[in-house]
C-alpha cells in the first residue's frame, strides 16, 4: 500500500523552477514530521529539507535559500519549491515521513521518487 504519492518532477533548464508534491495518509501526515531526500546517479541519498506537524522547517545547508518546503494540513501533502534549479539538482527525489527525517533509520515512511532532471 502506497502511503506517501509524490508528484510534479519532470525536466527543467537551468534557472527555472518546479514544484514537488508528496499526498500522504491523513494519519502519517499528522503524526510525523515529514521531507525530502534526494539521490543523484552513483551518490548517496542526501537528506533536503523537513517540516515539523507544527510549520518549523528545516534545510540542508547546501540547499538553503534556493528550496522551500511546506505543508497543506487540509490537503495532506508537503510541498518543495525548487528554485534557480541547477544541474546538480538532477537527481530522485523522495518523500520522507518520520520523528527525525534527517536521520534515514527514523524515516517510517518513504514515497517511491519522482526524477528531476535539469539540463544546462
Amino acid at each position: 500500500q502506497v502511503q506517501l504519492v509524490e508528484s510534479g518532477g519532470g525536466l527543467a533548464q537551468a534557472g527555472e523552477s518546479l514544484r514537488l508534491s508528496c499526498a500522504a495518509s491523513a494519519t502519517i501526515f499528522s503524526g510525523n514530521k515529514m521531507g525530502w531526500y534526494r539521490q543523484a546517479p552513483g551518490k548517496q541519498r542526501e537528506w533536503v529539507a523537513t517540516i515539523s506537524t507544527g510549520g518549523d522547517t528545516f534545510y540542508s545547508n547546501s540547499l538553503k535559500g534556493r528550496f522551500t518546503i511546506s505543508r497543506d494540513n487540509e490537503k495532506n501533502t508537503v510541498y518543495l519549491q525548487m528554485n534557480s534549479l541547477k544541474p546538480e539538482d538532477t537527481a530522485v527525489y523522495y518523500c520522507a515521513a518520520g520523528t527525525i527525517v534527517r536521520i534515514p533509520s527514523y524515516v517510517h515512511y518513504w514515497g517511491q521518487g519522482t526524477q528531476v532532471t535539469v539540463s544546462s
